[in-house]
Formats: C-alpha cells, sequence, structure tokens
C-alpha cells in the first residue's frame, strides 16, 4: 500500500518581480535583493539561526556588506524557494521550514533539505520536489 504523497506547489505566483516568485518577491528590497533581517523576522529566528540555516557562517549574516554578497543571496533565495514549494502542503511557513530542518528524506540519501543546501545541493531537493509534484513516490 503506498502512502499518500504531498502536493507541491509548481504554481509561478510571481508578483510582477520578473520570475521570482511571490513568496520570495515578499522578502526583497527596493534593489530585488533578500532582506535577511527580514527572513529572519519571518521566521522568528535571530541572524545567526538563518545563518545555519543557509550554510552561512554568521559573520556573514551580520555584516551589511555581507548580506548583500552573490553567495549570501543565493542559499537564502535557495531556502525561500523550497519553503515556497512546500508551505501549502506542511500546513503554513513554519510548518515549512520545520520540515525543510528536520525530514530526512530516504531518496536523497536520508539527508535533510538544510543539509542539502549548505552542501551545495539545492537542487537536488528541487529535482526531489519535481519528482513528486509529477506524481513519483518519496
Amino acid at each position: 500500500m503506498s502512502r499518500p504523497q504531498p502536493k507541491v506547489d509548481t504554481r509561478d505566483d510571481s508578483s510582477g518581480n520578473g520570475a521570482v516568485p511571490g513568496f520570495v518577491a515578499r522578502f526583497m528590497d527596493k534593489r530585488g535583493l533578500v532582506d535577511v533581517e527580514r527572513v529572519a523576522d519571518a521566521f522568528r529566528m535571530t541572524k545567526g539561526q538563518l545563518a545555519e540555516t543557509a550554510g552561512l557562517g554568521a559573520a556573514t549574516i551580520s555584516k551589511a556588506d555581507r548580506r548583500t554578497a552573490p553567495r549570501t543571496q543565493t542559499r537564502v533565495t535557495e531556502v525561500l524557494e523550497i519553503i515556497s514549494r512546500v508551505r501549502d502542503w506542511a500546513g503554513g511557513e513554519a510548518q515549512a521550514m520545520a520540515w525543510y530542518r528536520s525530514q530526512s528524506i530516504p531518496a536523497l540519501d536520508g539527508r535533510t533539505p538544510e543539509a542539502l543546501v549548505k552542501s551545495g545541493k539545492a537542487g537536488d531537493v528541487r529535482d526531489y520536489l519535481d519528482h513528486l509534484a509529477l506524481g513519483g513516490f518519496a
């Protein structure tokens, strides 16, 4: 007997910010950069906790000039994109973050999405979510 598979949101909920999904765009400033303070506040984390969640050093998030660095922006955007895709079936943003941080994915060597993003494998998580969205098994 197969388990019911979660629905993964694949809609492009763009809000006029190019190809950026509306959820991610919510956290962007006027320059189109992710505002890491806004992200940390939204998930009730310190900037240090957000840095850990994204696989970045605490100094990377706490120093203003480093928050806009491409690596920082990429990692935080990857976290937000994954949260955006699972938040509906997870039951909300907080639950999606909990899933991201703690749910091991058997198909990806039992690693959590957080561990995969930290090791530069956010694409593997997105591919897995695409697989689920197409009706594949977890």
